[in-house]
């Protein structure tokens, strides 16, 4: 779904970032709201405040949806569920919450949380640009709370829509759970109903295109790819859950690792190693005890002159619940465990012996194979 990110900063624990294609959406709206907007209700202002208004407006967008997810965050942190980190990006903003919700009732909560924050907030914009208008606020700054007050009213309301990964698919999914008492079916028609709104979508915006409104056509099937897109998107991570939900990491382990001695210098680790076998993470022992792992990235964060002064033992990072887990855990765990730290895998320890290392891709890759050979065997499971 995201391509290049920026981390922005964090609020109340959550990191925010910014994915790339915000900056189109943020240059596009501004000259949108400076070009076409704000002149013609106000004209025979200077352009340098139709550009500022449009600024302040596109502003006001991205604190607008940022609420709007902060909300989810806050309530999925209610029910003791992980978030990744909240980031905007071109069609809006998502809570990138980890794990799933313990019953259909916090789905519900966490899915409801963002339209009524939205909504809420377009009525306080709403109040604010009532009250700036016959109290004498400058014409401009009443009219900027005024189209905020509607954007955010669009953002509740459209969020209602039930398809998923909007979030009046998530109330429709815990709706479908609760009276089937099954998350996975629910997922499944959920999606479905996503896919055939993404799918109506796509069809009115080529009418529209081909029609003479080419900029709201072509808008709308780029809307109707993604959801279309993100309704697959949500089928897959159902079934990639049903698959290793249950399963011991021990069977999806390397049980003989390559693992590198504390006392060498980093400059041998990267030739001895990094270059011989591409290894993302490498685990760290001290005569067979293990000590930790050199975790991806700490090697290029040091300064290429410091690399033969220095030995390994400066770049570890001891074993902890974020990078290490048990033979026996839930694989499924595990992978939310990497998607929570960020990491390409984990440490497969008992106490302070290593048993083996566990490997995203090896669990993609058993996915991939389960749903090639079983196919709609596995899906209808």
């Amino acid at each position: 779904m995201f391509g290049r990110r920026f981390e922005l900063f964090r609020i109340l624990g959550f990191p925010v970032r910014l994915d790339a294609s915000w900056f189109l959406v943020a240059v596009a709206g501004a000259w949108f709201f400076a070009q076409g907007v704000f002149p013609e209700r106000h004209p025979d202002l200077p352009t340098a405040t139709y550009w500022a208004m449009g600024v302040v407006a596109i502003a006001g967008l991205f604190v607008s949806i940022l609420l709007h997810e902060l909300a989810h965050a806050l309530t999925a942190r209610h029910f003791n569920l992980s978030t990744h980190g909240i980031t905007l990006f071109l069609f809006g903003g998502v809570a990138e919450i980890l794990d799933d919700p313990p019953s259909p009732q916090a789905e519900m909560v966490i899915a409801i949380a963002g339209p009524v924050a939205s909504l809420l907030l377009a009525g306080w914009l709403a109040l604010a640009a009532f009250v700036g208008s016959t109290s004498g606020w400058p014409g401009g700054l009443s009219s900027v709370l005024l189209y905020l007050a509607l954007l955010n009213l669009a953002l509740g309301l459209i969020n209602l829509l039930p398809a998923l990964p909007l979030d009046g698919g998530r109330v429709l999914r815990a709706l479908i759970w609760w009276s089937k008492n099954d998350l996975a079916k629910a997922t499944e028609l959920t999606s479905r109903v996503g896919a055939a709104f993404g799918t109506a979508m796509l069809v009115w915006g080529l009418f529209l295109a081909f029609g003479g409104s080419f900029a709201a056509g072509v808008w709308l099937v780029i809307v109707g790819f993604f959801l279309r897109s993100a309704a697959g998107a949500s089928i897959r991570q159902q079934l990639l859950n049903s698959a290793l939900k249950g399963e011991p990491v021990h069977r999806f382990m390397h049980t003989n690792p390559i693992t590198v001695p504390r006392a060498i210098s980093v400059a041998d680790l990267v030739e001895a190693y990094v270059y011989r076998y591409q290894q993302e993470m490498f685990p760290v022992v001290d005569d067979d005890r293990l000590v930790g792992w050199v975790p991806p990235g700490a090697i290029e964060r040091m300064p290429r002159d410091e690399w033969e002064r220095q030995s390994v033992a400066v770049l570890v990072q001891p074993c902890g619940p974020e990078n290490s887990v048990t033979a026996d855990a839930d694989a499924l765990q595990a992978l939310t465990a990497m998607r929570r730290s960020n990491l390409p895998g984990l440490m497969v320890v008992d106490g302070d012996h290593l048993l083996g290392v566990l490997r995203l891709k090896d669990l993609l890759g058993f996915f991939s194979m389960k749903l090639k050979l079983e196919g709609p065997r596995f899906r209808r499971r």
